[in-house]
């Protein structure tokens, strides 16, 4: 095993660049992306000149504006992120293969004896390859050490446009001023599960022994922590899709019961287009609702006021029984909720094999009065359109009247670990150049 096996690359401001990248009169300028044209919104991504400037990551549209009058608000446009991304992978597999996509800026390298041979001459070449590909506003800071997780942490501590190696005997010392929250996997909960054992410093957390780590995670990921912070590569079972889902942050004027069950419409509709896609059937559908809370001295809200409404249900598929079930969890937040949500989201999960064998004794009702004849009849509908969709463009087939949510891009929000296909998009592309400013503030 080499002693640098691994080679993080994390795109700075990835989102803010692209923009800046997409149209030049915005580089060197103060950017904040947000993903509605509302003034109540907050960032999603600023960049790098609007935190040089003092705007805080996460600030709502006053507080940045508080902190740089002169900072200016486009709109994301996540199919123009997505189309960028496939192509920065093309740049960085000329030099170097790329064997985890983590998110949509950031991949994880396995290096080689040779290739870990001069690391500093290898991360250059690469950052000089995506120079020439792309504009100098898409920078990128990269790690280099022997496990994944060490080259994140790695690729953390200069940013932007950093390159740190770090080596064996540069641990713990090389990361020892980081607070515990810095390294990734510690959340909230797990740091305070450490401080209970008398872990608060980097020092006594590498002192930590594996067994210990397991006993405070509460499973085998605290092993595998241990593990990855102490140089070695974990192999991670493959994950199993448990959920289709879809949120949504909404201005005030769709906070109203009648337009919440809209917007939970059209993203129900989007989570199961991709359940269709990857043939499942879901036996349960969750509505859920965030609000409430001040604003903190960022602008920012906690959210701290929640409600869920969880149906359960034979495995569907179709467009048809999914409303209706969507239906009855919208009547219950008209009827019980207490507060007027800035965020909704809607789950299919209790995921099964659209294949699996269903009962039918006799032709009996399968869900909701329906036969087993009248079931295939909708999913075959729903199937139908998908390929109207797929063949005219997304526009071209819907069920009822589409509605425009604020925002648009449903069913294609850009997430950790997930990143869209063309199919999740709901409306024509837009063109690389066609950045969307914000008008009503």
């Amino acid at each position: 095993m080499t002693e640098l096996a691994r080679l993080y690359l994390d795109f700075d401001s990835f989102f803010a660049s692209a923009e800046q990248h997409f149209n030049p009169q915005l580089r060197g300028k103060p950017l904040g992306v947000v993903p509605l044209d509302v003034p109540t919104t907050g960032c999603i991504a600023i960049s790098k000149e609007a935190k040089r400037a003092g705007v805080p990551s996460g600030a709502s549209v006053e507080t940045a504006r508080a902190a740089c009058e002169d900072m200016i608000f486009v709109v994301a446009r996540p199919d123009a992120y997505v189309r960028l991304h496939r192509r920065i992978l093309n740049v960085i597999e000329s030099v170097l293969p790329v064997e985890t996509v983590k998110s949509i800026d950031e991949v994880v390298c396995h290096l080689n004896y040779e290739q870990a041979a001069d690391p500093h001459a290898l991360a250059k070449h690469i950052k000089n390859a995506l120079a020439d590909a792309f504009s100098g506003t898409l920078t990128c800071s990269i790690g280099i050490a022997a496990s994944g997780l060490q080259a994140k942490i790695a690729a953390e501590l200069e940013k932007p446009d950093g390159l740190v190696v770090i080596r064996g005997g540069d641990m713990p010392g090389r990361i020892a001023h980081l607070a515990l929250r810095d390294i990734p996997g510690i959340s909230s909960g797990i740091e305070t599960r450490l401080a209970n054992a008398g872990i608060t410093t980097i020092p006594t957390l590498w002192a930590m022994e594996r067994k210990h780590a397991r006993a405070l995670w509460g499973s085998i990921e605290g092993e595998r922590f241990w593990c990855e912070l102490h140089g070695e590569n974990v192999d991670r079972p493959e994950t199993t899709k448990r959920m289709f889902g879809h949120s949504r942050m909404l201005p005030p004027d769709w906070r109203t019961p009648d337009k919440i069950h809209d917007c939970a419409r059209q993203l129900m509709m989007g989570a199961a287009r991709r359940l269709r896609r990857s043939e499942f059937a879901a036996t349960k559908l969750t509505l859920s609702a965030r609000g409430g809370g001040y604003r903190d001295g960022r602008g920012s809200k906690p959210d701290d006021r929640r409600w869920s409404k969880e149906l359960v249900f034979r495995p569907v598929r179709d467009d048809r029984a999914l409303l209706a079930h969507l239906r009855e969890a919208a009547q219950a937040f008209a009827q019980t909720a207490t507060f007027k949500p800035r965020s909704i989201g809607v789950v299919l999960h209790g995921l099964e094999p659209a294949d699996a064998p269903q009962a039918d004794l006799f032709g009996e009702a399968t869900e909701s009065g329906r036969s087993m004849e009248s079931r295939q009849r909708d999913e075959t509908l729903s199937s139908v359109l998908d390929q109207l969709r797929a063949a005219y463009g997304p526009n071209a087939a819907s069920i009822g009247m589409p509605v425009e949510v604020p925002g648009g891009y449903l069913g294609a929000k850009i997430a950790f670990g997930r990143i869209p296909d063309d199919d999740d998009f709901n409306e024509n592309p837009t063109e690389d150049h066609a950045t969307h400013y914000c008008t009503s503030f």
